[in-house]
This record gives structure tokens, C-alpha cells and sequence, in this order.
């Protein structure tokens, strides 16, 4: 049996949450963080990390289309560096994400989805995209 993966999608007013299965072939939507402090967000990291029995957290790392690394980069290594001090036992991987918020978006237009329902998944929906592309990385 392998490790369970979480995957996070780290924004300014929400974190995308997904989780692999026990055979590390499928993510599924766990729920979306809404921001409030830095130390609610951890503390309910620590529950999602306890409550999968997992410490690899891959995190979106939300590179520019051309490859570099912009202010968005920066944002996302300064959360990992709290979870690194709240969760010391952490993995972190940082997962190239260009395209998972569209892929997300894109799949749930093609659900059919409406406008507002799409904007309360679709942070949850790229945690999936994030965990699959790297799973299937992994394969």
C-alpha cells in the first residue's frame, strides 16, 4: 500500500483540496479551504494531513506560461514555508500547475455546470488536476 497524496492549490482567498486513493492512481475533490488567517488555514491542513495519514503534499506551483517564475511562484513558496514550520514532517513537491485551473474550468463548462457552482469547486477541481497530472507522472 503507498502513501496517500494531498494536493493543494493555493489562492489568495481559497485552497483547492484533493486526495489520492491508497494505490496512488486516482484523486478525488476533498473540499475547499477558505482563506481566513494563516493559522486556521495550517491548523485545518494539520486535520486533512492527520485525517489522511499522509505528510506528501503536492502543491501547485503556478509557473508563467514560458517557464519562469513570477510574484505568483513567490506566493506559493512563502505558504509552503509556514506549512514547512507547522508540519515539519511535510513532503512538499511543487507540481507544475500551468493549466489546472483552466483544464478545471474547461471540464466543469463541459458538465454543465452554472456559473456560480463552478466558482465554489473549481479551486477543488484543480487539486484533482494538480494530483492526477502527478500521479500519472508517477506511472
Amino acid at each position: 500500500m503507498m502513501e496517500r497524496a494531498l494536493a493543494l492549490d493555493v489562492g489568495d482567498k481559497t485552497i483547492g483540496i484533493a486526495v489520492s486513493d491508497l494505490l496512488g492512481m486516482t484523486a478525488q475533490g476533498v473540499e475547499t479551504i477558505r482563506r481566513t488567517t494563516m493559522e486556521a488555514d495550517l491548523n485545518r491542513l494539520k486535520e486533512l494531513v492527520a485525517e489522511y495519514e499522509t505528510t506528501k503534499l503536492v502543491v501547485g506551483y503556478p509557473r508563467n506560461m514560458n517557464g519562469t517564475e513570477g510574484p505568483r511562484c513567490e506566493f506559493v513558496k512563502e505558504f509552503c514555508g509556514e506549512v514547512r514550520k507547522a508540519i515539519p514532517e511535510a513532503n512538499i513537491i511543487l507540481w507544475d500547475e500551468r493549466l489546472s485551473t483552466v483544464a478545471a474550468t474547461r471540464s466543469l463548462i463541459e458538465a454543465d455546470v452554472s456559473r456560480r457552482k463552478r466558482k465554489k469547486v473549481v479551486d477543488k477541481m484543480a487539486a484533482v488536476f494538480i494530483l492526477q497530472g502527478w500521479l500519472d507522472s508517477k506511472m
